[in-house]
């Protein structure tokens, strides 16, 4: 456990970095047009979510075949360089390619998990996965916080950070991170096992396994929003700058971090994963309500606290989900989660953008009759009160056994 949430840690630390200067810096090849800027920024995001649906299936396969440790290192090496082709970057279409290998490579987070779920008792998954949000959290609090002052003094030294990061935790890994998967253990390679059409099979072998794969899709689809429109947002709303951005995306990470290292286990334990897993929904639900209609950013950040319990469904899901396949199928289910977020990172951020520039006034297109800029978090925030309905439903022929 402790080796892998150190990975987990230096990945988050080095994709926080870049969150508060890369729509700005895409803004500034626009000279400023923040309404271009958010459909190009959508586009990117669309681009790394592509890859992601591709590649993740077959990294889930080859992590059940040699291991989760050459997967892990394989992917900080590329992360590495993709930072460094951001750091050079002289226009739009080398972000867009550092977007595309940042895609290809981000694949420790998914085998993160399989890594948990083989080191972990089924009935300690849920705790376990919330100590991974809680490196999550430390990344986002020292992360944004550091790219924000580093943008502050140059916009392309945050990229350079993340690149020292990424090549950091690659050595770390290296010398120091074992193998989780005995050789004994291990399932053959297979094309039709390592494509997002043949996992459809996986999460189709049973019932509940299907409904809380479609709950992920939900969350992993409101999730889009947060790194598509936010920083746009908050300035274009709010006014803050990279530095006010960062210490705002600090104080989130503080708070997914108290919820998900410190209050999952115990909710969990009182409540069961079910009903830690409605509850979650509920409340990110809400908070993405009150990240939409919030006229001041001090009203903005009242938001943060009831949206930081949204962090107790992806461990809970997780668990409930890693219950119902055998030992050798974990990367593949890992795999397949990833694939869902990569669905999701098609949709959601052009979805997200694209309403988030219809509401808003451009010099470049037509004025919307009605401004509202917080019209994504709604969006969001539908998406959420959905997916509590169907985990309801998937979830309550086990109620019994999990809450």
């Amino acid at each position: 456990m402790l080796f892998i949430l150190v990975t987990v840690l230096l990945d988050m630390l080095s994709f926080g970095i870049i969150i508060p200067v890369l729509p700005k810096l895409v803004e500034d090849f626009f000279s400023g047009d923040t309404a271009q800027a958010a459909v190009l920024y959508g586009l990117m995001g669309t681009a790394w979510a592509f890859m992601q649906f591709v590649c993740s299936p077959i990294q889930g396969a080859l992590s059940d075949r040699f291991g989760r440790r050459p997967i892990v290192l394989l992917s900080n090496f590329g992360l590495g360089l993709d930072y460094i082709v951001m750091a050079l970057a002289p226009n739009v279409a080398w972000l867009v390619a550092g977007r595309v290998i940042s895609g290809m490579a981000s694949s420790s987070f998914s085998t993160a998990g399989a890594y948990i779920a083989d080191v972990t008792p089924p009935e300690q998954r849920a705790a376990a996965f919330g100590k991974i949000g809680m490196a999550f959290g430390l990344g986002f609090i020292f992360g944004p916080a550091l790219g924000g002052w580093l943008g502050a003094i140059d916009p392309r030294l945050p990229f350079w950070g993340a690149a020292a990061l990424s090549l950091l935790n690659a050595c770390y890994g290296f010398f120091v991170l074992p193998e989780s998967l005995p050789s004994d253990k291990r399932m053959p390679f297979a094309w039709a096992r390592a494509n997002p059409i043949g996992l459809l099979a996986l999460l189709r072998s049973h019932h509940e396994l299907f409904g809380l794969a479609t709950v992920a899709f939900f969350g992993y689809l409101a999730h889009a929003v947060l790194p598509s429109v936010s920083v746009l947002y908050m300035g274009y709303r709010y006014g803050w700058g990279p530095a006010a951005v960062g210490l705002m995306m600090a104080g989130v990470g503080v708070a997914a971090m108290i919820v998900q290292g410190g209050l999952i286990g115990p909710i969990t334990n009182r409540f069961g994963e079910r009903r830690t897993v409605l509850m979650g929904l509920v409340c990110g639900s809400v908070g993405f309500f009150v990240y939409g209609i919030a006229p001041e950013g001090w009203i903005f950040c009242l938001g943060i606290p009831v949206m930081a319990f949204w962090g107790l469904v992806g461990p809970a899901n997780q668990s409930l989900m890693t219950r119902r396949v055998n030992s050798a199928e974990q990367g593949q289910l890992q795999g397949a989660i990833a694939s869902i977020n990569g669905v999701t990172g098609l949709i959601g951020p052009t979805l997200f953008t694209q309403a988030f520039a219809s509401f808003i006034r451009s010099d470049s297109v037509p004025s919307p009759s009605f401004e509202f800029p917080g019209a994504p978090f709604i969006l969001a925030s539908l998406m959420l009160f959905a997916a509590a309905a169907i985990a309801w439903r998937a979830t309550k022929a086990d109620g019994s056994k999990t809450g």
